[in-house]
């Protein structure tokens, strides 16, 4: 997988996922104090935070966030982290006994366990203070919830559209809302092969990985389904949950979807679809302007988007892949971080640095500045796609858990198991984690 790109639409991203590498500190614009995460002599706080890497806003984005934050509040001096998405989760759960981080960045698969373990702390009483809170997409408060509480601010907001290549859908007499639904994908991809002018229509990032939980996920909320019910116990094995298993299998066994993506990920799908070898994909918002960008791919220009299709109730949530800023059970200058975030999460501030990441905030989204940063046609398209979106489960456990739904889902898509059988031996992982 690649590094983050410093624009979100130009460069591939790559989900929320990325190489393993050493951590890159990134300093924040003036030396900590002697006495390292304490208060200086001069009467200064000092806080640490930890972000990510290759998803979002770019190092130096958040150096310049954090240069702005510190001349506003002189009082406060902010030291950066930042370390690579698959090892950001391990070093939060690591150092949070010590304290060592103050502000921490939570993906949104994440709160139910960083809360039951006291990882991060329950800032209910200061979210609900903010004025204006309604003023967040819906999904993106999500992001920081669990069971009624905040344990931070939804800060990065992603989710998965349908990409298209126009000319292959024009050629085979395909309208772009044909692909409103998933039945209409299905048989534009029948359309598409049968007049040969693409020998696998659909690509799909459903390698054993959490992309491939992703996609599930958005097909899941499409046929109405849910991972968890009232209870809290897992819901997919039937109904909704079934029939997108079902769903992704036939497309792979009828030859609609390229068999390589049982083995893709979110950089495959691009480069397969780039190359023009699948006229249809799901994918993030960084899809389109990797796919759109002449130097990388022979599709450039050539590339529609649209909202995730819907299922036959007429459902079309997204998948939610958004994160928050928490701040640590064990900070010793809780409010000082809390100032932090809430600069951060503004919504001056998301405005600012829209060409890296899409605001958390609704009417961002009628701002001449925002649009043209981020791309009119992608903001467009998010601005009603960001307003749906489906959760991928909150449990204790999730990342064990989504490990054994990776495999069983597999080993349906690869014929070697029954779709309802793999389901039903996934749930036994969501079953231990409550």
């Amino acid at each position: 997988m690649a590094a983050r790109p410093e624009n979100l639409f130009d460069a591939t991203r790559l989900s929320r996922r990325g190489f393993l590498t050493a951590a890159v500190g990134v300093g924040a614009g003036a030396a900590l104090a002697a006495c390292g995460g304490g208060g200086s002599g001069s009467g200064t706080t000092t806080i640490r935070a930890l972000h990510q890497q290759q998803a979002g806003y770019s190092a130096s984005d958040i150096q310049g966030m954090t240069t702005a934050f510190m001349k506003a509040n002189p009082t406060i001096k902010v030291e950066n982290t930042l370390v690579a998405y698959e090892a950001l989760h391990d070093k939060i759960v690591a150092a949070a006994p010590a304290g060592t981080y103050d502000v921490v960045l939570m993906d949104c698969i994440w709160p139910a366990e960083f809360a039951k373990k006291h990882v991060v702390a329950d800032i209910s009483d200061k979210v609900k203070a903010l004025s204006g809170l309604s003023g967040i997409f819906p999904g993106a408060i999500q992001t920081a919830q669990y069971e009624g509480k905040y344990y931070g601010m939804p800060w990065l907001l992603d989710t998965k559209y349908l990409f298209y290549n126009t000319e292959m859908l024009q050629k085979a007499g395909i309208k772009p809302e044909q692909l409103a639904t998933w039945d209409g994908v299905k048989s534009a991809a029948q359309a598409l092969k049968a007049k040969n002018i693409v020998k696998y229509p659909l690509i799909g990032s459903w390698a054993q990985a959490e992309a491939v939980v992703c996609d599930y996920a958005a097909l899941v909320g499409a046929f109405g389904g849910s991972f968890l019910d009232a209870a809290g116990k897992p819901a997919f094995t039937s109904g909704g949950g079934l029939q997108a298993l079902q769903f992704m299998r036939d497309l792979i066994s009828s030859g609609l979807a390229n068999p390589a993506s049982a083995e893709s990920i979110e950089d495959d799908v691009v480069k397969t679809f780039s190359q023009g070898n699948a006229a249809i994909a799901l994918n993030w918002t960084f899809m389109y302007g990797q796919a759109n960008d002449p130097k990388a791919s022979k599709v450039a220009g050539k590339v529609g988007m649209l909202r995730t299709p819907a299922g036959p109730g007429g459902k079309a949530p997204g998948v939610n892949g958004a994160s928050a800023l928490a701040i640590t059970s064990g900070s010793q200058h809780q409010d000082a971080a809390w100032e932090y975030v809430k600069y951060l999460t503004s919504q001056s501030v998301q405005d600012k640095f829209a060409t890296s990441s899409l605001p958390i905030w609704k009417a961002s989204y009628d701002e001449p500045a925002v649009q043209k940063a981020g791309t009119p046609a992608v903001v467009s398209v998010a601005k009603t796609q960001l307003q749906d979106m489906i959760l991928r489960p909150q449990v204790p456990n999730y990342n064990a858990a989504s490990q054994q739904l990776q495999v069983d889902i597999q080993k349906a898509l690869l014929g070697h198991q029954d779709p309802a059988a793999a389901l039903t031996e996934a749930a036994h992982a969501f079953t231990a984690s409550n």
